[in-house]
C-alpha cells in the first residue's frame, strides 16, 4: 500500500512544475501537503485494486489537464521510466569499482593517475554497460520520493551514510541534526541529535558510519553515536571562535579538522579532544569550508575573502602544512568545496568542485602533489548571498559524459556535464520554496536529497517505482 502511494506522490510531483507556475511557494505547499495526505490515508485498509485505479486516473486526468511533460523541458521535473535490474546491477558494479579505485589510486606530480586502473578515451564498453543512456536519461528524475519537515530553520547541510542507499542526515540552523531513513517507505525520522545550543553549521559521517561529528555556531564541534543517538564528545573552539565547518581525516578517523569563524583550522584527536602538535595554521578569512582528497594527504579551506588555501597533511600526525593560496573571487564567499581524484575514463584530471558567491560553480583541475589548482570550467547559478554546495555524482566509469549536482538560490537543483563547453545544464529540478542550499546522492543515485533556507528536505527519486 505504501509503494501505491509513492507513486502516486511522484505523478503529482512529475506534473507540479505546470501547477500555477508564476507561484512556487504554492507548489511545494501543495506538493507537501499532499504528501501528508496520502501518508495518513496509506495506514488505512484499502483495496489495493482500488489503490492501483486510483493511481491510473490521477495520471489520466492530469494528462489531460497539462499535457504530457516533454523531455526536452528544461524547467519541469523530468520523467522516464527505467528497468529496475537494469539500473540497480549497473549502479552496484560502479559503486564498488569507485571504490577499488579511489583506494588504490595515487597522483603523479603532474596530477595524474599512477596506481589502480588508468582512464582512458576508449570507453566504448563502459558506455555499452551502462545501457548507452544520454547523460540527460540517466539524470531524469521520476519526482519526489519524500518530503521531510521538521526543522524549523534552514537546512544548511544534507548528506548519506557511506555505501549506504537509505540513511540521510541533515542539520539545521534550529541547532537539531535529523538521521532519517527513506528506505524501505514509508520513510521516517530515526532519531534527532540535540545538544548545540545555536544553529549546526556542518556535519560527517565517520567512515563506518557509527560515529557523527558536528559543527555549531556555540563554538563547539560534537561527536555523536549513531546508534544511540548520544553525544559522546563534545570539543569547545580554544578562542571560543564560531566552529563553521568539519571534516573526518579519511584515512585517520582518530582525527578531524574544524574551520572556524576566526580563520583558523585545526587538527583534532577524537580520544583527546585536543589539537594536535602542530596540526593548526591561520587563513585570511571565516573558514566556510574544507574538504580532503581521497587519501588525506592534502586538505584544502574556502574563507569568505574568496580564497583557497591548501595544507599538507600528515596522516598519522595529524600536522599541516600550509602550501598554496588560490584565489577564487576575492572578496567573495568560497562556500562549498568537493575534492575528485578522477572523474570517469574520459576525464582522468584529478578534479575539485568549487561554490563562489559570483554566481558561478567552479571546476578546477588539481595540479600538484601539494594541493595546487589551476580553472578548469565555470558553469553559471544564483549565488550571492547564501552559502550554497555542491557535489560530484558518485558514479563513475561506466557512462558517457560526468556530472555534477548543485545547489542554486533560485529555488532550483541544477545538473551539468562537465564534459560538454555547450549546453551544459542536463537537467534542472524545481519543488523548493527557498533557495537551495545542499544536495547529495546516496552511493548508486538511485536518491538524491536536496535541503532548503525554509527547512525542507526533498527526497528525489530517479526511477519510477
Amino acid at each position: 500500500m505504501a509503494a501505491v502511494w509513492q507513486q502516486v506522490l511522484a505523478v503529482d510531483a512529475r506534473f507540479n512544475a505546470y501547477r500555477v507556475p508564476n507561484n512556487p511557494q504554492f507548489r511545494t505547499l501543495y506538493i507537501r501537503r499532499r504528501s501528508q495526505l496520502l501518508r495518513e490515508n496509506a495506514k488505512e485498509e484499502h483495496d489495493p485494486l482500488v489503490r492501483k485505479e486510483y493511481l491510473k486516473l490521477r495520471a489520466q486526468l492530469l494528462a489531460e489537464r497539462y499535457g504530457t511533460p516533454p523531455l526536452s523541458d528544461q524547467g519541469s521535473i523530468k520523467s522516464r521510466s527505467i528497468s529496475r535490474n537494469e539500473s540497480f546491477d549497473s549502479a552496484d558494479m560502479e559503486g564498488r569499482t569507485r571504490r577499488r579505485y579511489q583506494s588504490s589510486s595515487k597522483l603523479s606530480p603532474h596530477g595524474n593517475i599512477l596506481e589502480g586502473v588508468v582512464p582512458t578515451h576508449a570507453a566504448e564498453a563502459s558506455r555499452a554497460m551502462a545501457g548507452g543512456k544520454t547523460i540527460s536519461e540517466n539524470y531524469a528524475f521520476a519526482g519526489m520520493h519524500h518530503i521531510f519537515d521538521q526543522h524549523k530553520s534552514a537546512v544548511v547541510r544534507v548528506e548519506f551514510a557511506h555505501d549506504d542507499k537509505s540513511r540521510v542526515a541533515c542539520c539545521s540552523m534550529d541547532g537539531q541534526i535529523s538521521i532519517c531513513q527513506v528506505i524501505p517507505p514509508p520513510a521516517t525520522v530515526i532519531c534527532v541529535l540535540t545538544g548545540h545550543t545555536s544553529g549546526v553549521t556542518d556535519f560527517a559521517w565517520s567512515v563506518s558510519n557509527d560515529i557523527l561529528l558536528s559543527s555549531s555556531l556555540d563554538g563547539t564541534a560534537r561527536l555523536w553515536e549513531v546508534a544511540g543517538g548520544k553525544c559522546i564528545r563534545t570539543v569547545e573552539d580554544a578562542a571560543g571562535a564560531e566552529v563553521l565547518c568539519c571534516k573526518f581525516q579519511p584515512s585517520n578517523n582518530n582525527m578531524f579538522v574544524i574551520g572556524t569563524s576566526k580563520c583558523q583550522v585545526s587538527m583534532m584527536n577524537v580520544s583527546t579532544g585536543k589539537c594536535v602538535k602542530g596540526g593548526s595554521s591561520k587563513v585570511l578569512g571565516r573558514i566556510l569550508c574544507l574538504d580532503f582528497e581521497p587519501t588525506g594527504k592534502i586538505l584544502w579551506t574556502g574563507d569568505d575573502k574568496g580564497f583557497i588555501f591548501a595544507f599538507t597533511c600528515d596522516i598519522a600526525t595529524g600536522k599541516l602544512i600550509k602550501t598554496k593560496r588560490i584565489t577564487v573571487c576575492e572578496s567573495r564567499p568560497v562556500t562549498s568545496i568537493s575534492a575528485r581524484t578522477w572523474m570517469s575514463r574520459e576525464s582522468r584530471d584529478p578534479s575539485l568542485l568549487v561554490n563562489c558567491g559570483v554566481n558561478a560553480l567552479c571546476l578546477f583541475r588539481i595540479t600538484s602533489p601539494d594541493g595546487g589548482l589551476q580553472l578548469k570550467k565555470k558553469f553559471p547559478i544564483k549565488q550571492k548571498n547564501q552559502i550554497i554546495r555542491s557535489s560530484f555524482c558518485p558514479l563513475m566509469s561506466f557512462r558517457q559524459g560526468v556530472c555534477v549536482v548543485t545547489g542554486s538560490e533560485d529555488m532550483c537543483v541544477y545538473f551539468f556535464d562537465v564534459e560538454k563547453d555547450q549546453k551544459q545544464c542536463v537537467n534542472k529540478l524545481q519543488g523548493h520554496s527557498a533557495a537551495v542550499l545542499d544536495v547529495c546522492f546516496n552511493y548508486d543515485e538511485s536518491l538524491l536529497a536536496s535541503c532548503d533556507a525554509e527547512g525542507t528536505v526533498i527526497i528525489w527519486s530517479r526511477e519510477q517505482k
